[in-house]
């Protein structure tokens, strides 16, 4: 079975993207913007505490008519972080996303520290991937070249 250490390993040159709790809401909304992403890694002194979505923005933030120059990422982020590991299983992390309602998972690693963080749409694609070889595959045995 594939796991989430594959779909780390691809996007092995794309950076983690994390914000300290004490930034405001807009100082983290425009690092989102910055790097066209829907999530931030919330920390303190290096270790996470939170993550920060487009979620948290929409309901903590403008939907509480709280004013983002103003609001520090720690009173609005998401505190109940629902993580995984390297070896959970594709299908395991789509499944905790789609009970838990979310779109992003942190990963750790053996000593707890953030590894990477995966996104529904890095499943989607990698899901979309194996698909076209199998595909592939099948027309080539169709066809009798394999």
């Amino acid at each position: 079975m594939d796991t989430l250490a594959e779909i780390l390993q691809r996007k092995i040159d794309s950076p983690l993207h994390t914000v300290d709790e004490g930034c405001t809401a807009l100082e983290a909304v425009h690092l989102m913007n910055e790097h066209s992403i829907g999530a931030l890694i919330v920390t303190r002194e290096g270790q996470m505490t939170g993550i920060f979505t487009e979620r948290d923005v929409l309901r903590r933030v403008v939907g509480a008519d709280q004013n983002p120059a103003a609001v520090r990422v720690a009173d609005v982020m998401t505190t109940r972080v629902v993580c995984c590991t390297p070896a959970t299983t594709i299908e395991d992390a789509r499944t905790m996303m789609k009970d838990r309602r979310v779109r992003h998972l942190p990963v750790l690693d053996a000593e707890g520290q953030v590894a990477g963080l995966i996104s529904i749409g890095d499943l989607n694609a990698h899901l979309a991937s194996n698909q076209e070889v199998q595909i592939h595959y099948l027309q080539e045995y169709l066809h009798g070249r394999v």
